[in-house]
């Protein structure tokens, strides 16, 4: 290993660029910042030696120094959903990250599964907000909420679930559709050419990501394995102990239920019902999202595959929109995509 390799990289400042370039810090600091009055071979020079050493500006000094911060909040769920709860932990550790960019976090649990409340804690923000993510509720209540918002000069950022025709600027989350059509593909090749039906439960269709991923669902599973007929929507609310009747009920209905798609969660409901029936291992279930729960019930082969989206990513990527966009930054299209895992057994990580 050569010295240089082991020596630590050392952020080159403006009077190294001074030092370069055989100008004055003031000089610099002019070109830098694109003032005039500087002749256009002295510009020549110094934008060479800050190409030569990389010099980048630090922002955030320069906030610091102009007095400079953003607030935002991060409207999420409240309830036990295990996804969310990670999700709430991501937030609250990308606040750490954007506290060194003069950047600040407040996070705000409220029922996004009841548009009145929702839409209500939106409109009662307070105005110390620059910006806002929110996991969304696609309704008429909730996109006037966050058209107010915009209109107010508040940026709005849905997170994991949208609501597009809203003002909003970004979503950030995984194309849901996909995500049920990933999910359908799977149960059809799992089942093969075993006839019978596959249930469909849902956190609540009023979700978008939710009603996006059963209609994926649904696409494919009737156009390509019409040997699975799927039965009707129901909706467990994300409430474990709902779920868990829902499937019980489910399982002693229909004998020749071959597979349960969740496209919401309450997870551990579904688990118990399937474990208490006996028909754990007859029964194919697709679910969403890596948690500890999820992650037992795959291991032990009551679940046979997760459809996931990284919520650290998610967290980041509504923070790291929501600065640029205060900053007046452009973003990396490819840096805010969401991709869409899919686990089994075998690849956990």
């Amino acid at each position: 290993m050569t010295e240089s390799a082991t020596q630590p990289m050392v952020r080159a400042t403006l009077e190294d660029v001074a030092r370069a370039a055989g100008v004055s810090l003031a000089t610099v600091d002019r070109v830098v910042n694109r003032r005039e009055g500087v002749r256009a071979k002295t510009v020549a020079r110094v934008e060479a030696a800050v190409a030569k050493l990389g010099y980048r500006a630090d922002v955030a000094a320069a906030r610091l120094a102009r007095g400079q911060s953003f607030r935002f909040a991060f409207v999420l769920p409240t309830g036990s959903n295990s996804f969310m709860t990670n999700l709430s932990e991501q937030v609250q550790r990308t606040a750490g990250w954007l506290a060194g960019q003069r950047g600040f976090i407040d996070i705000r649990h409220v029922d996004v599964f009841d548009p009145e409340v929702l839409a209500g804690a939106l409109e009662d923000l307070s105005p110390v907000y620059q910006g806002v993510a929110v996991v969304a509720l696609d309704h008429p209540k909730v996109r006037d909420a966050i058209d107010g918002l915009t209109a107010r000069g508040v940026v709005v950022v849905t997170l994991v679930s949208d609501a597009p025709s809203s003002r909003r600027l970004h979503y950030v989350g995984i194309d849901n559709p996909a995500a049920g059509r990933t999910a359908a593909t799977l149960m059809g090749r799992f089942l093969a050419a075993r006839d019978g039906k596959v249930a469909v439960i849902a956190g609540s269709l009023s979700l978008r990501d939710h009603s996006e991923r059963q209609f994926g669902f649904h696409q494919i599973l009737s156009s390509e394995y019409p040997n699975l007929a799927t039965l009707p929507v129901i909706e467990g609310r994300d409430d474990s102990e709902r779920t868990r009747e829902l499937t019980t009920a489910l399982l002693k209905r229909h004998a020749d239920l071959r597979g349960i798609y969740c496209c919401g969660a309450g997870n551990r409901g579904i688990a118990e019902a399937l474990e208490a029936s006996g028909r754990a291992r007859d029964v194919v279930w697709i679910t969403h999202e890596l948690t500890q729960h999820t992650r037992r019930f795959l291991v032990r082969g009551t679940l046979d595959a997760i459809i996931n989206q990284d919520p650290g990513h998610e967290a980041r990527s509504a923070a790291r929109v929501l600065l640029a966009h205060c900053m007046e930054e452009p973003i990396s299209p490819d840096q805010e995509r969401i991709r869409i895992d899919i686990f089994l057994r075998d690849n956990l990580p």
